[in-house]
């Protein structure tokens, strides 16, 4: 009965991460996206507690692909790009956030509604698949818990 209590609490411990072989995936949360056929976006904090790893994939239910993104610089103005890969470095991380690398759903199969929850299957090179349940947080949502543009934060009702 204790060994159920004590992984009973690592469970509740780690809502919100991720965590095989040598990778950790802290604070996931995504966008809502109120149009079916539109996109997406997902963002997290990886962690690399091994040798050198890359995130090669990423698959879900959601949409009809799904792509590893980040931002280049294209004269003045920034533009989101494919990229086969993102590095992580040894005893790393790789910040994945609005403006930088994230991961892209394209074509959504419906409206990702706020307050419900996406799963996203990782694949990494060396340490194979991660399953991470991700927050769907408001439209605007810059950080998890549903920190707003500006610094304001979304507040949520109790019962």
């Amino acid at each position: 009965m204790k060994s159920i209590a004590i992984a009973a609490a690592l469970f509740l411990g780690l809502a919100g991460q991720a965590v095989a072989a040598d990778i950790e995936v802290a604070n996931p949360f995504m966008r809502a996206a109120p149009m079916t056929g539109g996109t997406g976006a997902a963002f997290m904090t990886i962690h690399n507690h091994g040798a050198a790893d890359r995130l090669v994939s990423a698959q879900a239910e959601i949409s009809k692909s799904v792509e590893l993104h980040t931002h280049v610089k294209d004269g003045d103005i920034y533009r989101m790009r494919k990229v086969e890969a993102l590095a992580l470095p040894e005893h790393g991380s790789a910040e994945l956030k609005p403006g930088g690398d994230h991961i892209m759903f394209i074509g959504l199969n419906a409206p990702v509604k706020e307050g419900s929850t996406v799963a996203l299957t990782l694949t990494f090179e060396k340490a194979g698949k991660v399953v991470v349940q991700v927050p769907v947080q408001s439209p605007g949502a810059m950080a998890p818990g549903g920190a707003m543009p500006g610094g304001m934060m979304q507040h949520h009702g109790h019962n």
